[in-house]
């Protein structure tokens, strides 16, 4: 068939999401939902080395799609939560591609104010922020 509808159509592939994280489902930092994330560098950064794990893309060669869109994402500070929602990536395939991007210095993991006594003030007035712009 020649229809857009008909069984001839055919969809793009879609990577399944463990792929990107070559089967991994932990991750080396302790990233909540609330935990912030940031970028070091622009998305069209450097080409990957020999060293970096495989969600970045094989030696040689350039960023997964999935990666650039996190580190482009991330050049404003974001909610791990954010991120996944935003990406429409599962929240468990992020957090270890946001481990590996911390673990490689392309993004920093900031804290969540979730530390003995009050709260920390800069996350609350950021909450705050955010709040009033919806």
């Amino acid at each position: 068939m020649t229809g857009g509808s008909g069984r001839g159509a055919r969809r793009p592939a879609r990577v399944r999401p463990y792929s990107l994280t070559g089967g991994r489902t932990r991750s080396g930092h302790v990233l909540l939902v609330e935990t912030f994330v940031a970028s070091l560098e622009p998305a069209d950064g450097p080409v990957d080395g020999p060293g970096d794990p495989v969600p970045t893309g094989t030696p040689g060669t350039r960023m997964l799609p999935e990666i650039r869109a996190i580190i482009e994402l991330c050049r404003r500070m974001r909610s791990v939560a954010e991120v996944s929602a935003m990406l429409k990536i599962p929240l468990g395939v992020v957090r270890v591609l946001l481990s590996d991007l911390a673990d490689q210095g392309k993004i920093r993991v900031y804290g969540t104010g979730r530390g003995p006594g009050q709260p920390d003030r800069a996350l609350l007035e950021r909450v705050l922020v955010g709040l009033r712009r919806l």
